[in-house]
């Protein structure tokens, strides 16, 4: 664990010096905070750091070789439902402790004071995530060309981002976005290519990737369409 920790923070703090760096160069230029508040985002930056490398040990100590073998695992239970609700399960929980979408979540509540609840606001979106993810692996099952899934499905949020009410529409793309963070994109990846490392004639390359461009279109597609009954 400690060889994890020591791989992982120089990476973690190749990410977030820039962004400490620009902080400081603003506030000794243009900005000049407040003393406290300055020396609070530094406190920040230390804990984000501490915890970053904490978050990629745990993904990389347990949760990638678990979801790998929860992939490999399921096609041998032969059963197509069990693949569709593991994935449906797996991609619906993950979200839910999604941090994007928890920030997400509470800055729609904060914006509308209230007129959309965070927490529904999260589970319409972890199912969408759910939804697409389980038709991801249905696809890499039953062989059908992602670029096909992926036209059929682009192509439908646009009809539907045409018809919802304007005021929704960059709240799904954004709900979208926020859904291949830190939790949902390794666990879906690691399902993914644990399934298609088990299935003859499958290409980790051609039929482990594309998940989460598809799962990142489920909540696009819950939020339009609920929004529909709200024009």
């Amino acid at each position: 664990m400690l060889r994890l920790v020591l791989q992982r923070l120089p990476e973690v703090l190749r990410a977030i010096a820039p962004l400490v760096g620009v902080v400081c160069a603003l506030q000794v230029v243009l900005v000049h905070a407040p003393l406290a508040l300055f020396l609070q985002f530094l406190l920040g930056a230390v804990l984000v750091v501490a915890g970053m490398v904490l978050l990629f040990v745990g993904i990389d100590l347990g949760v990638l070789p678990m979801g790998r073998f929860i992939g490999a695992e399921l096609p041998r239970r032969r059963s197509l439902w069990l693949i569709v609700a593991v994935a449906f399960g797996l991609g619906f929980v993950v979200t839910i402790a999604e941090p994007d979408v928890l920030i997400l979540a509470e800055q729609v509540q904060r914006a509308t004071d209230g007129v959309l609840p965070g927490r529904p606001l999260s589970y319409a979106i972890a199912a969408g995530v759910g939804l697409f993810a389980a038709l991801a692996l249905l696809r890499i099952v039953v062989g059908v060309p992602f670029k096909w899934l992926l036209a059929g499905t682009y192509g439908l949020m646009l009809l539907l981002s045409w018809w919802a009410p304007p005021g929704f529409v960059p709240l799904a793309y954004d709900a979208g976005s926020v859904t291949t963070g830190v939790l949902t994109a390794p666990v879906l990846l690691a399902l993914a290519l644990g399934l298609s490392s088990v299935l003859a004639g499958r290409s980790a390359q051609a039929d482990g990737f594309g998940l989460l461009g598809l799962a990142s279109a489920g909540p696009v597609f819950v939020i339009l369409l609920l929004s529909l009954g709200q024009g």
